[in-house]
């Protein structure tokens, strides 16, 4: 049996465990990853450092031990969300905001950052709402894997994954028929495609304008969704639509994006994926921020 068999058939043990004790857990094993992981943590404290120059260094160096540990307890927590019961779920997972939104019939975007709790904001959102639910993902190399996240991830509701390498139309197709698109174009993605607006202190930062895009194509109204791990379980909080989004100026509303991104990791800093190189793409000439 191969070692992600193992780990998957865990998660059905770790399900069963109390949320107290899964989190000690999970927050062990973050402790020892931030002390063996040196690639991935310097990776950390780097990307903070570039985003909050004026925060001291020991609040920095803080914030990175803390993703960590968020990292691996929002990870070992995949085992209840995706393998309890729909009750356990509504329990301890709670969505806050004007969800009355999501019944409306324009098409929706959910711009859905990476916070290390984003598959629970991806799962309570299909248990409030009706419309077909799509969100966009890559394959994992492991099948193993990958046939668990794909399961877990659509386990309520009418929810589809979709590849990126499936292109564009599958996704406008649908938005056009009213449904709910969940979108995480905050990853540093490459040259292709990217434009280059602020994020944070970091005035060029190579960024995917899928969000303006899609909105445009699918007439679509845009709403934020943050999810924060709390100790019993997880809030996602759903922003109402965005004013005045899409603009006919995608890299205006790219930069918008980005501040808004912005506005929500300063509430929970430590929750966000600082361990991706964001800044790894830079304009031509300019050095390497890593």
């Amino acid at each position: 049996m191969s070692w992600s068999r193992v780990g998957v058939a865990s998660m059905h043990l770790l399900a069963k465990l109390p949320l107290p004790v899964l989190r000690g857990l999970g927050k062990g094993i973050g402790r020892l990853a931030f002390m063996v992981a040196g690639r991935r943590r310097k990776i950390a404290l780097r990307n903070l450092e570039l985003c909050f120059p004026e925060v001291p260094e020991a609040q920095r160096h803080a914030w990175a031990k803390e993703t960590f540990e968020v990292f691996c307890q929002t990870f070992l927590d995949r085992s209840w969300l995706w393998l309890g019961s729909e009750q356990l779920v509504r329990d301890r997972v709670k969505l806050e905001g004007p969800v009355h939104e999501l019944q409306a019939d324009q098409p929706v975007i959910i711009f859905a950052p990476h916070f290390y709790s984003m598959d629970a904001g991806g799962l309570v959102l299909p248990l409030n709402a009706t419309r077909e639910f799509t969100s966009i993902s890559a394959t994992n190399p492991d099948p193993v894997l990958d046939a668990w996240f794909k399961a877990g991830r659509q386990r309520f509701g009418n929810s589809r994954m979709l590849n990126r390498a499936d292109g564009v139309k599958p996704i406008i197709s649908c938005l056009r028929h009213g449904g709910l698109l969940y979108l995480l174009p905050d990853m540093d993605y490459g040259r292709k495609d990217s434009i280059f607006v602020p994020f944070f202190a970091v005035p060029q930062t190579a960024t995917i304008p899928s969000l303006s895009r899609f909105a445009h194509l699918g007439r679509a109204k845009v709403m934020g969704l943050y999810t924060e791990m709390t100790k019993d379980g997880y809030v996602a909080r759903l922003t109402a639509p965005w004013e005045d989004f899409p603009t006919r100026d995608a890299e205006a509303d790219t930069a918008r994006m980005n501040r808004e991104l912005e506005a929500a990791i300063r509430t929970m800093p430590a929750q966000y994926y600082w361990v991706h190189k964001r800044f790894k793409t830079r304009p031509p000439e300019q050095p390497s921020l890593y």
